[in-house]
């Protein structure tokens, strides 16, 4: 069994009470919010309101995201981590999202790690503080600083930060950094979305083409996520596409009914 989650992107246009409506109505077991989409985190909700909506619609808040650049460490971004975790703490969210700069700088090797280790040395006691899960998701993108999940798991372990940091398996990122270890036990949560553009090559796959997971997927979502299950995980699974071809459906609980279920059913 596949534990289905939606991150708001996946619907971007649908207000907050529409997401957990449509969260609900398609049997999944929480959502993730974000503040990078036009409208403010819970459409302007006090937090805590929100967070109290999304239990009593029988859902997690699995994670608040994001905060952006955080292994380009500096006083603001202190600042802003914190703000972010204020308020995932206010609404009772498990995790807050934590992004790596994606700008091709910070790039060297030994630089890279030295920056993600103090990031993440900073990053654990503020998380304690708040009992949250810092949820970190490298990208796969040529030009991220955090490109590979062993990179983040060396930089995990070394600030002692186990369980306080968890990973986001990207499958998309995953594709794009050439697969790798998976590390099951590192894993808090999956983000799926498929690519079925036959032409586009994988290092030019950006996330105008993420779309829902269909028969045409070329990601192997289903594979990866049946590896990480044999590998003993079994953690939520969040529809994160970024396609404006699926922000525009008119009926996107049908579209991602018809994804769940041939995730379900297609064996690995």
């Amino acid at each position: 069994m596949i534990q289905f989650a939606l991150n708001h992107m996946t619907v971007a246009r649908l207000a907050f009470r529409e997401l957990v409506a449509l969260s609900k109505q398609l049997g999944c077991v929480g959502i993730e919010v974000r503040n990078d989409l036009p409208q403010p985190l819970f459409d302007g909700l006090d937090p805590a309101e929100g967070g109290t909506f999304v239990r009593e619609s029988g859902l997690r808040l699995l994670a608040v995201a994001e905060v952006k650049r955080f292994n380009d460490w500096s006083d603001d971004k202190e600042a802003e981590a914190l703000a972010l975790m204020k308020i995932a703490k206010a609404a009772g969210a498990e995790a807050v999202s934590l992004i790596p700069r994606n700008d091709n700088m910070g790039m060297g090797n030994g630089e890279r790690q030295a920056n993600l280790r103090v990031a993440l040395k900073a990053l654990k006691p503020m998380l304690e503080d708040h009992n949250l899960i810092g949820m970190v998701e490298p990208l796969g993108f040529e030009i991220c600083a955090l490109r590979y999940k062993s990179e983040a798991v060396e930089g995990i372990e070394a600030v002692g930060g186990k369980g306080r940091f968890k990973l986001v398996h990207d499958t998309f990122h995953h594709t794009l950094a050439h697969g790798g270890p998976l590390f099951p036990e590192h894993t808090g949560i999956v983000h799926v979305s498929g690519v079925v553009d036959q032409e586009v090559g994988i290092a030019d796959m950006r996330d105008p083409h993420r779309v829902l997971v269909t028969p045409g997927d070329r990601l192997g979502n289903v594979e990866q996520i049946a590896a990480l299950q044999a590998a003993g995980w079994n953690g939520p699974v969040s529809f994160e596409a970024f396609s404006p071809e699926i922000h525009a459906l008119q009926d996107p609980a049908t579209a991602l009914r018809t994804s769940m279920d041939h995730m379900a059913r297609v064996p690995a």
